[in-house]
């Protein structure tokens, strides 16, 4: 009896054990299960020539490391698809996919496929879609996006797209990027639930009627292309309701009132301004510029009297240094200016003083991040920074509605001037010697931010040529650094350097070795003379057009090209052949997609310390156990 109770025991232990173990037994199958999902998905595709070594005798993923291409991992597991530029087409095996329960990215980009958009709400867990370019038509059912609560980030730019937005897309409740611009989408924008939407672009399409109230926010150019919408700073929409009508009676009342306020503005600019010190084409281009500062203020909603309780600001620039020249608001006021250009974030102006000093005045209106006295601190922290590879701020002033910071004017402009203006013989274009000390003098600007700003991700945060300036004996000035954390968010994503990285892109995020990116993007455009225009814009090229880093590798890779890839007025010689490729390396290292692989600071500072300006006869093993490293 005994002996069969145990034999029972025994017999019943047994499939508890199983199931005890059933979760060990599944867990240690999972990196199996997965490659065997992706080669499954692979064989739905065409053209997957550049998938050679999805290879299932090895795991796709090693900890946070891709051991196939166009994979994303996260702690050994496949977090993510980036399957872009590879001239792929065919099917996209959704029903596969839906057997990776981490995924959370995936990118088609810049691809061949064609037909109705994948049944991606079968990816509920999905956070991150990006099918832009690709040969996808026809209408998106309005149920489409049902189900994807996690989704943040939807791009499907570039294709043959039409019928109405979907509702359901409308409906994700945690949409920051929504980007549909050049298809054929008709019919009304509908209405974003979304209070966190930060990037729109629906540019290019069929859209028709007014812009929703909560999206005219992004102003004019997301919405560009769309010849028969109308509202927000668009053209009035046409119909007698009496919103409508309070618009048309708000828009006159604006309109009258802009005159008044431009009319009273050039009075009074007349009456202090000198005559001898403001020519009239910089009179003309002042009084252009203040009607449209007031017009978009107006626009805006905003009134003068919401500066008015603050006049004993109004003309008190706060000064950051003791060692500079002294001046106040009437007297760049009084100053002559010109234009120096316009960027995303304001426009630059070279002011003469009647001191004779020039200062170069930059306005931001998209500077209110931070609240009044934390901004007032963040500028007073810039203005403790010292380092001869740094342009210092010396003034800035605070206004609610915008920001000026004032610099010295430097003469000899910008690295990106020197190097891209090759026909203005006012500006010779830069040898080897120099660019190699304008490096140099960039990795140790970026080196001291980095150790003074220790509290910041990205301490330059926007490091690209014009950025760089040129003194009198070329040693580089950083300028428009450690400006992160006090531009609107949503404005620094959408346009500083920092938010082109590939962690950015691909991972919604920026990391401590984003700066590296940026100075290795900086180092190829300084040594290529190439432009990385495409690269900073989409964060990658196309087939067409390969992005810079992308571009110098397969150079490289074919011997005889080397030497193709230098910009040809440098002053390429065989004394400084070795040289030049040990530092087009360096570059490559800092700007390696894979953060885990790319090179921090301090490496890329002490190998860049140990760039000559002519090679020896020393063999250069500079790589060559790095190269031998990432072969096995």
């Amino acid at each position: 009896m005994a002996r069969g109770l145990k034999q029972r025991a025994h017999l019943n232990l047994t499939p508890l054990l199983l199931i005890l173990l059933l979760p060990a037994l599944f867990a240690a199958a999972d990196p199996l299960n997965e490659a065997q999902v992706l080669l499954k998905f692979k064989t739905s595709l065409s053209n997957s020539g550049k998938l050679n070594n999805w290879d299932a005798s090895k795991t796709p993923c090693n900890a946070n490391s891709p051991n196939w291409h166009g994979v994303l991992c996260s702690n050994g597991k496949v977090h993510g698809l980036q399957l872009e530029s590879m001239g792929l087409s065919g099917t996209v095996d959704i029903d596969s996919l839906t057997k990776l329960p981490d995924l959370r990215t995936l990118s088609l980009m810049n691809n061949q496929f064609e037909g109705s958009l994948p049944a991606v709400n079968k990816l509920g867990a999905l956070k991150s879609l990006y099918l832009s370019y690709n040969k996808f038509g026809g209408e998106i059912t309005s149920n489409a996006f049902e189900g994807m609560s996690s989704l943040k980030k939807v791009h499907l730019a570039g294709n043959k797209f039409v019928g109405a937005i979907p509702s359901s897309l409308a409906a994700l409740p945690k949409l920051l990027e929504l980007k549909l611009q050049g298809n054929q989408f008709g019919g009304e924008i509908p209405n974003f639930v979304s209070k966190d939407l930060k990037s729109l672009d629906l540019s290019n399409n069929a859209l028709s009627g007014p812009i929703p109230t909560g999206l005219q926010k992004f102003g004019t150019a997301p919405f560009e292309g769309n010849k028969n919408l109308c509202g927000g700073s668009l053209q009035q929409c046409l119909g007698g309701s009496a919103d409508k009508k309070e618009t048309s009676k708000k828009t006159i009342i604006i309109t009258a009132a802009v005159i008044v306020g431009v009319a009273l503005i050039i009075i009074i600019a007349c009456l202090i301004m000198p005559k001898k010190h403001v020519d009239s084409a910089s009179a003309a281009a002042a009084a252009r510029q203040v009607k449209d500062d007031e017009l978009e203020q107006m626009e805006r909603g905003s009134t003068h009297s919401s500066t008015s309780s603050r006049r004993g600001d109004q003309n008190k620039l706060s000064f950051l240094r003791d060692d500079g020249v002294r001046f106040d608001m009437p007297d760049l006021l009084k100053a002559s200016a010109e234009i120096l250009g316009s960027g995303y974030f304001g426009s630059s102006y070279k002011a003469n003083l009647l001191s004779g000093k020039s200062m170069v005045v930059k306005r931001f209106r998209h500077m209110n991040n931070l609240p009044r006295e934390e901004f007032h601190e963040h500028m007073r922290r810039l203005g403790r920074l010292n380092h001869p590879n740094l342009h210092p701020i010396s003034a800035y002033y605070y206004r609610k509605e915008e920001k000026l910071l004032v610099t010295e004017f430097v003469p000899k402009g910008s690295l990106a001037a020197s190097i891209h203006s090759k026909h203005n013989q006012e500006k010779p274009s830069l040898d080897w010697q120099t660019r190699l000390r304008v490096i140099k003098g960039v990795a140790n600007g970026l080196s001291y931010l980095y150790t003074e700003l220790p509290s910041l991700t990205s301490p330059h945060g926007h490091l690209k040529s014009s950025n760089v300036l040129l003194n009198d004996s070329y040693e580089p000035l950083l300028n428009d650094y450690g400006l992160v954390p006090i531009i609107n968010q949503e404005h620094a994503q959408e346009h500083m350097i920092s938010y082109k990285a590939p962690e950015y892109t691909q991972h919604g995020r920026i990391t401590k070795k984003t700066d590296v990116w940026c100075f290795g993007i900086l180092i190829l455009e300084t040594l290529t003379g190439r432009f990385p225009a495409n690269f900073l814009q989409q964060g990658k090229g196309t087939d067409d057009q390969p992005d810079l880093p992308t571009w110098v590798r397969s150079m490289i890779l074919e011997e005889e090209k080397t030497g193709e890839v230098f910009e040809k007025d440098m002053g390429w010689s065989k004394s400084n052949e070795g040289e030049m490729v040990k530092l087009l390396k360096i570059g490559l290292a800092c700007c390696e997609s894979d953060v885990d692989k790319r090179w921090d600071l301090k490496e890329a500072v002490e190998r860049i310390e140990e760039v000559k300006e002519s090679s020896s006869d020393k063999e250069d093993e500079f790589f060559s156990t790095r190269a031998a490293e990432k072969e096995t």
